[in-house]
């Protein structure tokens, strides 16, 4: 019996690379106190962000 694992750490990488990226730019971006606690939200789901303009783009 063999167990088969998956170790997918580029994505992993990937994911916190564009999570540090996307909290610099929203907090940036950010005016008071409570933005900001909104960008970095924003930040945490940023892939959703991405994926609804990458479907609004090709018009699928």
């Amino acid at each position: 019996m063999t167990k088969n694992y998956n170790n997918h750490a580029s994505s992993g990488a990937v994911y916190g690379l564009g999570l540090i990226g996307a909290a610099i730019y929203f907090i940036s971006l950010a005016s008071s106190f409570g933005m900001g606690l909104l960008g970095f939200l924003k930040a945490l789901v940023w892939p959703v962000f991405l994926v609804y303009a990458a479907f609004k783009h090709f018009a699928l």
